[in-house]
């Protein structure tokens, strides 16, 4: 029981001393005062109770102090609490002064608080990106389609990166300058002789005009011949031609078989009057008896040759 009562304000002791070592970064503290970055105690226990991690600032200070370059705590915190990254804005600070590229630390975090990534911007303005396009597809004058793939050089302008477009505008850009500039030749085999042409043409548009990179150079990877595109709309313009032919000639046969109909039926109608126009002869004393059993013996006549003429026919033709 006693060695508990000696136990307990050691525990407490220890558990005091630990937490005050917590609040108390001492040892990032004696870090930062032999890199000859001077901060006080005080300030890193208000990062604390800010709920600010004081490495997260202080490493970043220590680097930036090393490089030559003088920053304020203050605006370091205020920037991690607004929900940057300090530590890639120290980093592209740095990056941008060995390569002699003016990069302010106001400019520096709103690209930071924009979305992109400002150490990669740097890099990029210092090292140019290439990008390539996917295969783009267009058709000459003549006809024949030219399948290019183009690859950009671009290089990050700091300037316009918060609120300059992307690689996607750049791509798209290119795309349609491409096919433009394939579509305005007279023929394929211009574009494959020339491909350097759709780099120049595609150049002197400005493409990179609300951007956030320049545009250094436009190359044409590869041009390949794909399918003969008036060759095909031609020959769907000659079908939809040709149905367009036999629906017109169609109706023409329709026409002339509705016709032939109307005629037969007049013709039946015709011969439907002639008893009764004879009867009426015969009763007005035009015409006598014998005049019309004359009459029914030529139609007779003529109808016996009629069928002895259709049986030879259907001979012969069996």
């Amino acid at each position: 029981m006693s060695d508990l009562l000696v136990a307990a304000p050691l525990l407490i002791i220890v558990a005091v001393v630990a937490l005050l070592f917590y609040v108390v970064p001492v040892g990032l503290w004696i870090t930062a005062l032999f890199s000859g970055v001077r901060v006080s105690l005080l300030t890193l226990v208000g990062m604390r109770l800010r709920k600010v991690v004081p490495a997260e600032i202080i490493r970043p200070l220590i680097s930036a102090t090393k490089a030559g370059i003088q920053l304020d705590v203050g605006q370091m915190e205020a920037h991690t609490l607004a929900g940057g990254n300090v530590g890639r804005v120290v980093a592209a600070l740095i990056s941008a002064d060995r390569a002699n590229i003016e990069l302010p630390w106001k400019r520096a975090t709103a690209i930071d608080l924009a979305g992109r990534d400002v150490l990669q911007a740097v890099q990029v303005s210092v090292n140019p990106k290439v990008i390539e396009t996917p295969r783009i597809a267009a058709v000459a004058k003549d006809g024949i389609q030219v399948i290019a793939i183009a690859r950009v050089t671009v290089r990050a302008n700091i300037e316009r990166l918060v609120g300059g477009a992307g690689e996607e505008t750049i791509i798209a850009r290119v795309g349609e300058g491409t096919v433009s500039s394939i579509g305005s030749a007279e023929s394929h085999k211009d574009v494959l002789e020339n491909p350097d042409g759709i780099s120049r043409r595609v150049l002197e548009r400005g493409l990179d005009a609300g951007t956030a990179f320049e545009i250094l150079s436009i190359d044409i990877a590869d041009v390949d011949v794909g399918r003969n595109i008036g060759a095909e709309l031609q020959t769907d313009q000659a079908e939809a031609d040709k149905r367009i032919a036999q629906a017109k000639a169609e109706e023409r046969r329709a026409m002339a078989v509705a016709r032939e109909q109307e005629m037969r039926a007049a013709v039946v109608e015709a011969e439907a009057q002639v008893p009764l126009a004879l009867a009426e002869a015969l009763r007005a004393g035009r015409i006598g008896v014998m005049d019309a059993y004359r009459m029914e013996n030529i139609q007779a006549d003529t109808r016996m040759r009629g069928a002895i003429g259709g049986g030879e026919a259907q001979e012969i033709e069996g």
